[in-house]
């Protein structure tokens, strides 16, 4: 038997679900009950009714998915799939920000470990960041973290002057504009679309900017064009089984690789091995201290009730 077989055999036996992001290995997408962006997967989290939940992304998503799920078993394949992004803001760095400014309203991006959760009024993703900003009074300062590419977007469409945490991801901030332009000038009829966490310079030259679920959707209701895909080159397999007919090329980083495109090495640390290993033995178990979970669970709830 193969190990994907395996792999659904286990699922049935132990009511388990497997929850894959987009940036995840093909194979695991194969195996996944649900692929997707940031919300989607906080969604399928919060009204599942598995008793085992294993999570094929990064830390601080199991993490989110065991706050959602105090009393169900959260998986990981493998601990060390951590977050660039999410170790840019330490808790004891971020918690002085914060008391530095008292009057302003915290409002974070999923992407960050539950202490910075627990120390937010609400959590966002870039599917509904903002929605979530334009929500909250114009008269009512913002803290906004910990990516700064993404605040810094979101300031530009609203007209907010938000203050930015100094954070960033290393896969978004991997993309050369030379290179790019390069490329557009070689395929002069792709269209450039491009995650928000992505520096300026990128988005600026961007016909469509959105979350990794978004831009599926901005490929499927265009499937007639060619496209330069400028996130995590993961995005690729789920969007050309969406487009089979469609050329996709990714955006190329500044550092020369064998794919040509930005890779997350924590996304590419899970394999359909560890997938198989941690369902069958059931370990590494994510754990949130209860104290911690019940502070973080709040401005999740806030963020999955503005996105209804």
């Amino acid at each position: 038997m193969s190990l994907a077989n395996e792999i659904l055999e286990l699922k049935k036996s132990k009511k388990a679900i497997v929850l894959a992001h987009y940036y995840q290995r093909p194979e695991i997408q194969e195996i996944a009950d649900y692929v997707g962006d940031s919300l989607g997967l906080s969604q399928k989290a919060a009204e599942t009714d598995a008793s085992i939940i294993v999570f094929a992304g990064v830390h601080f998503m199991a993490e989110t998915a065991k706050i959602l799920n105090p009393s169900k078993m959260v998986l990981l394949p493998d601990l060390d799939a951590g977050c660039s992004l999410a170790e840019s803001c330490p808790p004891d760095a971020f918690r002085k920000f914060k008391e530095a400014h008292p009057n302003h309203l915290v409002i974070t991006y999923i992407n960050c470990s539950a202490e910075i959760k627990a120390m937010s009024d609400i959590v966002c993703t870039s599917s509904n960041a903002l929605r979530i900003v334009e929500s909250v009074p114009e008269d009512k300062p913002i803290i906004f973290a910990p990516d700064k590419n993404l605040g810094r977007y979101i300031a530009k469409k609203t007209g907010r002057d938000l203050l930015l945490w100094d954070g960033s991801c290393v896969v978004h901030e991997a993309f050369s504009i030379d290179k790019l332009l390069e490329l557009h000038k070689a395929n002069p009829g792709a269209v450039i679309i491009a995650h928000p966490e992505s520096e300026e310079h990128i988005l600026d030259v961007a016909t469509y900017i959105g979350s990794t679920a978004g831009m599926i959707n901005y490929v499927k209701e265009h499937p007639e064009e060619q496209f330069i895909v400028a996130t995590e080159a993961g995005i690729l397999h789920k969007m050309q089984q969406e487009v089979p007919d469609t050329v996709l090329i990714p955006a190329p980083a500044q550092e020369d690789n064998t794919c040509a495109c930005s890779e997350c090495a924590y996304m590419k640390v899970n394999t359909i091995q560890k997938l198989y290993d941690c369902l069958l033995n059931e370990s590494p178990e994510i754990d949130v201290p209860k104290a911690l979970a019940q502070s973080a669970l709040l401005p999740i709830e806030r963020m999955l009730e503005l996105s209804k």
